[in-house]
């Protein structure tokens, strides 16, 4: 039962960090527009992404262009993106592989052994995916913190962190614990089959007790008659 229980939690915490990854990977709101110092226009809001940058304008309308040349990016941007399309591809792999090996399905048999080394191999997968998504993520507020306190940087340049940057952050949290979940599920495995070895008698053994509890008072009753 909490072998089963931690599968569904594993997979609906996979489930979400596979669509958090996503979701990171196409949100614009990497870099926006700080407003400090005479950089005030409010109704003007500047977002940067790993695909393209968006103007919104006093909140009625907003212009997005995607960008021209990969080679203009910033170099984080431009490794966030490789790092980005490989960890939605790991995270899509890795729930496929958790779905394949769940108690429910039926796809490969009812061997619990090999369904518990498929989990295990989807939770490494999601771990590895969860650090994936954490490294350009950390890589971009990095440069955005730098560059924020960097007093030769003009202020009009300077960026604060979007939201995508925070959500990546939790979608990578909720990968790393999703996948502990999922590596967790071998151990119960075992410990629940060691106890029903040792716990269950053999039928053998109790067939054996049985007949010399039947022989014992046969022999006794012989003694005592002689």
């Amino acid at each position: 039962m909490a072998s089963y229980a931690l599968q569904i939690a594993g997979l609906v915490l996979g489930g979400v960090g596979m669509v958090g990854t996503v979701a990171v990977t196409v949100m614009p709101q990497w870099r926006v527009s700080a407003f400090i110092e005479s950089n005030i226009v409010v109704f003007e809001n500047l977002w940067e992404g790993l695909w393209m940058n968006c103007m919104r304008h006093a909140n009625i309308r907003m212009q997005c262009k995607i960008y021209d040349s990969l080679l203009a990016l910033p170099p984080d941007l431009q490794a966030s993106r490789g790092l980005m399309c490989a960890a939605s591809v790991l995270s899509l792999l890795a729930f496929l592989t958790a779905v394949l090996g769940m108690k429910c399905t039926r796809c490969i048999g009812e061997d619990e052994k090999v369904k518990a080394y498929i989990l295990l191999t989807s939770g490494i997968i999601f771990i590895v995916t969860g650090f994936v998504v954490l490294i350009p993520v950390s890589w971009v507020a990095n440069s955005i913190i730098r560059d924020f306190y960097n007093p030769v940087v003009n202020v009009a340049q300077k960026r604060e962190l979007g939201d995508a940057l925070y959500i990546g952050w939790t979608t990578a949290l909720v990968l790393i614990v999703g996948g502990a979940l999922f590596c967790c599920v071998i151990c119960c495995d075992e410990k629940s089959s060691g106890s029903y070895r040792y716990s269950i008698p053999s039928h053998r053994t109790t067939q054996k007790s049985y007949h010399m509890e039947k022989k014992s008072p046969s022999v006794y009753s012989k003694s005592q008659y002689v």
